[in-house]
């Protein structure tokens, strides 16, 4: 048995943790580069806590440029076992209003300029991905949700575009009606892969903020509405947040789904075909498997 340590991943509009005991910000160096920013780290009731702004602070990383290996290592590099993920999202559901919140448990990637996994040439591995969240900590995330008084809706896909333009009419009434997604944001992905080859749990938050352009009431996807939009969710998820240690605990035992042991079977390259240099690399990530 383990010691859980959270870290929440925020995006625009969340940029700390409200509480945070002994809290302080520290430079995490990482093979895959420098992340984001510093990560704020201390404890919220007990429980450690992490947190980095995926933008940076002052929102200097758009979502292409987001470094996410080096987030994601920086984050297994200090012991954090549990990731949320907290970002805006457009809503392709009449019924996911701006304002509510969903927890995502499914994704269709269309992003096509970032690097995608730690693993390559000379050291290969498949992970599995086919439910690329973890559905104790999602659960957790939900109770949260409601017990802060949010409006939220529990399960739905997340199509993660390259960006940083929003989407056409015609896109995304393809996403809303033929390929069946429910929110749109740019940056859970390859995030969410990357956790789970980095054997973390990871849950996502999409705060809804808008309709995206197929709602006919509307309009297009206007900023100053986003960010008007913003600013509340923004609070409604500092208070989500809040509520995470009370249903995690401090005791941090094997994750029932297996997302801590996703990479058990995953290297497919013979020990003495693996590159000493990558492997050097995913010390902090594949360490378990690798040692």
């Amino acid at each position: 048995m383990g010691e859980t340590m959270i870290a929440v991943i925020g995006g625009s509009g969340i940029y700390d943790i409200d509480g945070l005991e002994g809290a302080a910000w520290q430079a995490v160096e990482t093979p895959w580069g420098d992340p984001s920013d510093e990560i704020l780290t201390g404890a919220l009731n007990g429980v450690k806590m992490a947190f980095l702004p995926r933008h940076g602070r002052g929102h200097v990383h758009s979502p292409t440029t987001v470094p996410y290996r080096a987030n994601i290592d920086a984050l297994k590099r200090i012991g954090v076992t549990d990731v949320i993920s907290v970002s805006a999202c457009g809503s392709f559901r009449e019924e996911m209003a701006p304002g509510d919140f969903v927890i995502v448990d499914q994704f269709i990637d269309r992003t096509f300029a970032r690097e995608k996994s730690f693993f390559g040439t000379g050291c290969v591995a498949h992970v599995s991905v086919a439910h690329p969240t973890c559905p104790r900590l999602s659960q957790a995330c939900h109770s949260a949700a409601k017990d802060a008084g949010i409006n939220v809706h529990m399960g739905g896909t997340y199509l993660a575009m390259e960006g940083p333009q929003f989407s056409t009419l015609a896109e995304s009434k393809m996403y809303r009606t033929s390929w069946g997604a429910d929110v749109i944001g740019m940056t859970n992905m390859p995030e969410a892969k990357l956790a789970r080859e980095a054997e973390l749990c990871y849950a996502s938050v999409a705060m809804i903020t808008d309709y995206d352009s197929w709602h006919p009431d509307h309009g297009e996807v206007d900023v100053t509405a986003i960010i008007a939009t913003l600013m509340g969710n923004s609070e409604k998820g500092r208070d989500l947040v809040k509520r995470l240690p009370a249903l995690l605990g401090t005791a941090r035992v094997d994750c029932p789904h297996g997302c801590d042991k996703a990479l058990e079977f995953a290297i497919m390259t013979a020990p003495e075909k693996r590159d000493p240099a990558l492997l050097a690399k995913l010390d902090a990530v594949a360490g378990r498997v690798l040692n």
